[in-house]
């Protein structure tokens, strides 16, 4: 099964005719994961065609609008569509607070279950861990508390090489516990090394999400190497010192820090709604991080 990720919003403070603002959605073997959600997530949700069923695990970095007003419709169609599954939330404290007034407002519960977990922008921390994935958080710096978020897909096993399990006549239980490291020992006792009968398995993917931050090269530890860099590029250099006086990043920072993380690719996002021409954007990051491109409304990464 395939690992996606798909923008849904690339504009920072402001949507635009041709830009939602901040929601991305990886797919991790049809389980969903949302980080952010912009005003109009659930109708990109529509026109991108994500299935809110497979959702169960919502990630905000921070509390302003642009990375959580659209929560409030998510939950509502989540609600409309009869959801009846737990859905997991991590942010900080007071969304909870702001969601729990709002039902209250309108006096009426919703139908599912919610569990709310607390973010701290102090340290990094496992937020979720099942078999196939790890999402951790990282502290990044702006105006309000704000993490950004890595996910890696756990080690996959090594593959076995069909020609032993035929030379060795190789069982199938014991196929599985040589995918899982184990030696062969045959019948007259002879033992063949794991290292003979299997070839590494496919690549485990990494893939980091920088919100809204100042240049910070303090967080280079933590998405060291990920595949797939998304960090916030609000403003050109030209705009530095309005960057800086808003604790946002240009797209040249955001490649400094792809280099410096050695990462294997960097999308750029968050984009002021003063930019018609994105272009721009590789003009000013091409010459630091050459791989670097476009997270744009409606694209959709493989992770191969």
């Amino acid at each position: 099964m395939a690992i996606t990720l798909t923008i849904l919003g690339s504009s920072s403070a402001l949507p635009t005719s041709e830009r939602f603002t901040s929601a991305h959605v990886l797919n991790v073997h049809e389980h969903l994961f949302l980080i952010d959600c912009g005003e109009g997530t659930q109708i990109r949700f529509r026109q991108l065609k994500q299935h809110f069923n497979k959702l169960n695990h919502i990630f905000i970095s921070h509390l302003h609008g642009d990375h959580f007003f659209g929560i409030f419709g998510l939950l509502s169609s989540l609600q409309l569509l009869g959801r009846k599954n737990n859905l997991d939330i991590y942010s900080f404290p007071d969304l909870e607070n702001i969601i729990i007034n709002i039902t209250k407002l309108f006096g009426e519960e919703f139908s599912f279950p919610i569990t709310f977990h607390n973010l701290q922008n102090t340290k990094s921390e496992v937020l979720f861990s099942d078999k196939n994935i790890e999402v951790t958080s990282f502290p990044l710096k702006h105006r309000v508390p704000t993490c950004g978020f890595v996910f890696r897909e756990k080690p996959k096993p090594n593959n076995i090489i069909k020609e032993k399990i035929i030379e060795f006549d190789i069982s199938i239980s014991d196929i599985q516990k040589i995918k899982n490291g184990s030696n062969l020992i045959l019948s007259d006792g002879k033992v063949i090394p794991n290292s003979e009968l299997t070839k590494p398995g496919k690549k485990s993917f990494s893939y980091a999400y920088c919100s809204d931050t100042i240049f910070l090269p303090e967080i280079v530890p933590y998405i060291k190497g990920v595949d797939i860099l998304y960090h916030e590029a609000t403003f050109l250099e030209n705009y530095l010192e309005r960057a800086v006086s808003t604790f946002h990043s240009t797209a040249k920072q955001a490649a400094e820090i792809a280099k410096l993380a050695k990462v294997g690719k960097l999308y750029v996002g968050h984009y002021s709604a003063r930019y018609k021409n994105l272009n721009e954007f590789l003009d000013e990051t091409k010459n630091i991080f050459a791989e670097t491109y476009l997270a744009t409304d409606g694209l959709k990464i493989s992770f191969e």
